[in-house]
């Protein structure tokens, strides 16, 4: 071991560990597709060295240092990369578990819409919440979620669907990222519904984002990308095609809602726009396939989404035999998918997109870092990525995690190299 770098006082050093998982020794990994989501790089019995944030060496145990710095002893536990949530909405105002009730009595998303529920209704609870009790309610999810092993996540906008309500949620994303210990992407969704005071002017209300809420978004440099929910009853291909080549001009690229109820053409436009990723996906056909594969554009699903709404889930297995590559995220939200749990994500796209535990690690690590274009950082446990990592309890295997959904098998989450309390 090469111990001439001089450690700080905050240096770490995980010993017996009983495997990494998703070790990338060169550093090297990146976007995971097709057949080579079914295989994933280990190393057993080893140690890891942390310092300033980064993960600084990794060796076998029978290498391991000897150094009078903080030891971690995994005790036989696993390590792996944190994951890596690249589409939520963890700022809103308030829960929405009295339309959860009406799914129950058989109302559907659009019918909970026309009594006022849905998106309209987070948005009416936002405009009156002030700025400081959105930071509070916020910091306290981000917490929960960071507890779970999320080490970098992205939140939208899209609950003020006015100029002043847009900024309020944005700036409460720009103070979560200047207080938290892990990296957050900031996405402007104005696009996400049409508000009541537009309801007969929808072309009125793409100009105001184009022409006012874009520019002040921009001036404040509140936002790293764009998005549009892209389905018939909300936007339209060709809108959000004007709205992703409007945000372009600011240098904010695509990630945008698509396929959730229908495959009407907003993947075919979000590639033609050159989006970064289209999300959610649950309905998608051989020509969206078809046209994926020849693209650069990362599909997301969702399946915590599905799985509350009781609705369809992605084709997972058929996009991976296909040859494509998935990321997965939570897409925490108060009205359709309430959670931000991503062990609980992991274990859906076994269960319920049939996706192998490796495949869907990969979609929940250095797929989601890619995703967020930050796999130069985290996403796998390589020298020179951020220390943010996931210990485990002793487990059996890999497959243990999915398959043990209920149990609480994260023994510590470190950010940084520190673990979090």
């Amino acid at each position: 071991m090469n111990t001439s770098t001089t450690l700080s006082p905050a240096a770490l050093l995980i010993k017996n560990i009983g495997t990494i998982w998703q070790y990338d020794p060169d550093a090297t990994l990146r976007w995971q597709a097709g057949a080579a989501m079914k295989t994933i790089q280990s190393l057993e019995h080893a140690w890891i060295l942390c310092d300033h944030g980064q993960i600084q060496q990794i060796g076998k145990m029978d290498t391991c240092p000897t150094l009078s710095i903080e030891i971690l002893d995994a005790k036989g536990g696993d390590i792996l990369p944190s994951w890596v949530d690249s589409h939520t909405h963890l700022v809103f105002a308030r829960t929405r578990e009295e339309e959860f009730r009406y799914r129950l009595e058989g109302l559907t998303y659009q019918e909970i819409a026309q009594r006022g529920g849905g998106i309209l209704n987070s948005a009416d609870r936002l405009r009156e919440t002030s700025e400081e009790n959105l930071l509070s309610d916020a910091r306290k999810r981000l917490a929960e979620v960071v507890h779970k092993g999320t080490g970098a996540i992205e939140i939208k906008s899209g609950y003020g669907l006015t100029l002043d309500s847009e900024l309020k949620m944005l700036r409460v994303i720009r103070r979560l990222k200047e207080e938290s210990k892990i990296p957050i992407k900031s996405t402007l969704l104005a696009a996400h519904a049409l508000p009541r005071e537009f309801k007969d002017d929808r072309a009125g209300y793409i100009r105001l984002i184009i022409d006012e809420i874009l520019p002040r978004v921009a001036d404040e440099d509140l936002a790293d990308y764009i998005d549009t929910f892209c389905e018939k009853a909300f936007f339209q291909p060709d809108e959000m095609a004007q709205l992703l080549e409007a945000g372009a001009t600011y240098g904010l690229r695509g990630k945008v809602h698509t396929n959730q109820f229908y495959s009407f053409g907003g993947i075919q436009r979000a590639i033609e726009c050159h989006a970064l990723s289209v999300d959610h996906l649950e309905i998608v056909t051989d020509e969206d396939i078809v046209d994926l594969l020849a693209s650069s554009v990362m599909p997301v699903l969702l399946p915590s989404a599905p799985f509350f709404l009781q609705d369809h889930y992605p084709p997972a297995r058929k996009m991976i035999d296909r040859g494509l590559g998935v990321a997965l995220a939570s897409d925490y939200n108060p009205g359709t998918s309430p959670s931000g749990n991503m062990p609980l994500v992991v274990a859906l796209a076994c269960t319920q997109l049939k996706m192998l535990p490796e495949e869907a690690i990969h979609a929940a690590t250095i797929n989601g870092a890619c995703a967020l274009e930050i796999e130069n950082e985290l996403g796998s446990v390589a020298p020179g990525k951020r220390a943010n990592l996931i210990l485990t309890t002793p487990i059996p295997s890999l497959a243990y995690l999915p398959y043990a959904f209920g149990s609480d098998w994260i023994e510590k989450v470190l950010i940084d190299g520190k673990e979090i309390i």
